[in-house]
């Protein structure tokens, strides 16, 4: 049965020798019972009641105790209140759980908590996550896609308060990307020469959303692996992959051929060119030197056209009978003709002409021999009307 009940103990009441009548409880009473409960947890027993003049356990509690207490409590506070942040971290502070202040590197003080709370964020870590999927092209194609973002904090107060968890919304923000960008591709433009222009799409499409969602990182880089097309189509890529190159190698050696084979044929076509400028050069020279000895010739001829004539045959023939070893000469009146040895003549053993004999010229019999006959009188070769 309760105290508070009809025929309850009244002896259990909390509020200690409340008599029978129905007022309020003295407070009063229960502060310094309550008072006299923490003193004596300090060793301080209070007055004894009733005991005339003879002294208590004590008049107050131990000083020893009192300052050990004082000094466990400000060493306590000073522990809680002064902090160092690194060099490499910047501290947001919260007082009260609202933001006060961005604090740089180096030794600071605060107030403990739960009045103060201070987050200390490392600006230069780098940080990663990955990616990795199954993910459609432009073209209707399924192609595997791995890569790695790595990024780090741009903005404390934004990386701490603006967004709730920021690594787990960056997943979501990648993942995003990347099948937008990669939807946006065909299939040969990425598993080829298109991987790096890829990633680069990649890490600015979620650089424009993290800025976005005021999320305060940077994406510091995108590391995108090669891609794979699905197993059951493997074999076909491959071979499209070994003919690309092939046709790649074929171009390169073309290219190779036509390096060396063009500085040759322009050297030669140059070449080719300048021979031709000497020639002509050389023809055009000779011609002007031709009509320039015509010309004299033909001012001596007007003048004595007789002696110019003579002269003419006169260094024609010489110069006909300078390239031939032999001449035959044909005396008139007779079957005889007279062989001159020129190259004997001219040469180191000078010799006499000699004769040879020719058949008869309207069937009579043949003459003796030159060599059985005097030597006919030879013709004065100097004009041509006696050789005639």
């Amino acid at each position: 049965m309760a105290w508070n009940e009809p025929g309850g103990r009244r002896d259990k009441d909390p509020w200690g020798g409340r008599g029978n009548g129905s007022g309020p409880p003295d407070l009063d009473e229960a502060f310094r019972k309550l008072q006299a409960k923490i003193k004596g947890l300090f060793g301080d027993r209070g007055p004894v009641s009733g005991g005339g003049g003879g002294s208590g356990g004590g008049g107050g509690g131990s000083p020893a105790l009192w300052i050990v207490a004082l000094v466990a409590l400000v060493a306590f506070v000073v522990f809680e209140s002064i902090y160092v942040i690194e060099a490499a971290e910047r501290a947001v502070v919260m007082r009260f759980g609202a933001y006060v202040t961005t604090l740089m590197p180096g030794l600071n003080f605060r107030w403990p908590p739960p009045i103060e709370w201070v987050e200390k964020i490392n600006i230069d870590q780098i940080r990663s996550v990955g990616q990795k999927g199954a993910m459609y092209t432009q073209d209707e194609n399924i192609v595997d896609v791995e890569l790695n973002v790595q990024y780090r904090v741009k903005s404390v107060e934004d990386f701490a308060f603006k967004v709730v968890g920021p690594d787990p919304t960056l997943e979501q923000v990648m993942e995003s990307s990347v099948r937008g960008v990669i939807g946006e591709n065909k299939l040969d433009f990425i598993m080829t020469e298109g991987r790096s222009q890829v990633a680069a799409d990649i890490r600015q499409a979620i650089q424009d959303l993290v800025d976005q969602y005021q999320a305060g990182l940077e994406v510091t880089s995108v590391n995108m692996q090669p891609a794979k097309p699905p197993e059951e189509v493997r074999s076909a890529f491959d071979d499209a992959i070994k003919a690309r190159e092939d046709e790649q190698r074929y171009i390169n050696e073309a290219k190779a051929y036509v390096s060396e084979v063009l500085p040759k044929a322009e050297g030669q076509a140059a070449r080719l060119r300048a021979d031709a400028e000497g020639y002509k050069s050389q023809v055009i020279a000779q011609s002007e030197g031709q009509t320039s000895r015509f010309t004299q010739v033909l001012a001596e001829y007007e003048k004595a056209p007789g002696v110019t004539r003579e002269r003419l045959y006169l260094e024609t023939v010489e110069s006909v009978l300078s390239n031939s070893p032999k001449v035959l000469l044909d005396v008139e009146g007779g079957n005889n003709l007279i062989y001159l040895p020129l190259d004997k003549l001219f040469g180191h053993a000078p010799g006499s002409p000699e004769t040879v004999a020719v058949p008869p010229r309207s069937g009579a019999e043949a003459e003796p021999l030159a060599s059985d006959q005097a030597p006919a009188p030879r013709a004065d070769g100097r004009s041509r009307e006696r050789t005639r």
